[in-house]
């Protein structure tokens, strides 16, 4: 069975191992105040382009999503997503069991418009009663989405134009990042981001770590007392220099960027044979994520040979799965689906 249901099959990158096994006896303090999570930050300051950044590491998404968020505001706050929104579908409600409201808003693409977030903060503001309705006080994004779509430059901009006149931070969940920075449909560096947003995170966990997610504090309200945070959330790791061997790894050498590139290639391939035997797909998608509508029938065949993520049904023949790719993901594995794919389609 080759599995293609999601991006965190595998373990590391070979050079991450190799890091981890040459300092394993290396004796370091603890925390991240290491010499590996210094370095890290370094070499991630100079990648977003900001010295003054503040650059914190954790151990994987939802955690990451929950202590962004409770540090940053009140507990009348609420913070603003589209409803595939992963805090808002995918986290077991995480965010409101730290006493803070998700709320969601709809979307067809997995994107918030500018205009969307403008309308709600200025219902909230004029609204009679809005001492008795949640306060929206952050925006949260995620890109890639849980689609696969991404933001244009001109999107986020106008997204962040919104926040910053509606006295809203802007948090962008980057757990696929890299596979959005390197898609050819793409725009977006990582100095824009980070310009653009109040905080932004890095992810490494399906991004060739063995786990970790680097968070970027730009907004100076945002970083005081961060570690406080961190710790009460469970999100300070003894051993933190196991998450600075990571991304110092991953920042060295264009690695990161590298092995995502590889991921959105192979995505192209099974991509591409969907489209030439004119397969629909749920939603368009320029990033590892793919999801065609395909015969119950055929989505079982696949399912004896391949894994996939069951997506939504569609009607009563027909539902949407989802392919992953990585930066794991063997090129002879991905010849051997389009085989069968091209076979049986």
């Amino acid at each position: 069975m080759v599995l293609f249901n999601c991006d965190y099959h595998e373990g590391a990158h070979p050079a991450i191992m190799e890091r981890m096994i040459a300092t394993n006896m290396e004796q370091t303090v603890g925390y991240g105040e290491d010499a590996h999570c210094a370095n890290a930050r370094a070499l991630i300051k100079k990648a977003v382009g900001d010295d003054n950044a503040d650059v914190h590491f954790l151990v994987g998404g939802t955690q990451t999503n929950t202590t962004i968020i409770a540090a940053a505001r009140r507990p009348y706050h609420g913070v603003v997503t589209a409803v595939s929104g992963h805090i808002n579908c995918h986290e077991t409600g995480a965010i409101e069991s730290t006493g803070h409201k998700v709320i969601g808003l709809p979307s067809e693409n997995g994107k918030l418009s500018a205009a969307q977030i403008r309308d709600y903060y200025l219902w909230h503001k004029t609204n009679e009663s809005y001492e008795h309705i949640v306060m929206p006080k952050m925006v949260y994004i995620s890109n890639p989405t849980e689609y696969g779509t991404l933001y244009t430059k001109a999107e986020l901009e106008a997204i962040s134009k919104v926040c910053r006149e509606g006295g809203l931070y802007l948090f962008l969940d980057g757990a696929r990042l890299g596979y959005g920075l390197m898609s050819e449909e793409n725009d977006l560096t990582l100095p824009d981001i980070h310009r653009l947003c109040d905080v932004f995170y890095i992810g490494g966990t399906k991004c060739g770590a063995l786990f970790g997610e680097a968070v970027v504090i730009r907004n100076d309200d945002l970083k005081k007392d961060f570690r406080f945070m961190l710790k009460q959330r469970g999100g300070m790791l003894a051993k933190g220099r196991l998450l600075g061997i990571q991304f110092e790894t991953l920042f060295e050498n264009n690695l990161y960027f590298d092995i995502c590139k590889h991921a959105i290639t192979q995505a192209m391939r099974i991509k591409k044979v969907f489209e030439d035997k004119h397969i629909p797909f749920v939603i368009e998608s320029p990033t590892n994520q793919q999801f065609p509508i395909l015969e119950d029938s055929l989505i079982k065949k696949i399912g004896e040979k391949y894994g996939y993520e069951e997506d939504q049904r569609i009607d009563e023949t027909h539902s949407s799965i989802r392919f992953c790719t990585s930066w794991a993901t063997k090129t002879e594995n991905v010849d051997a689906l389009i085989a069968d794919l091209e076979a049986w389609l």
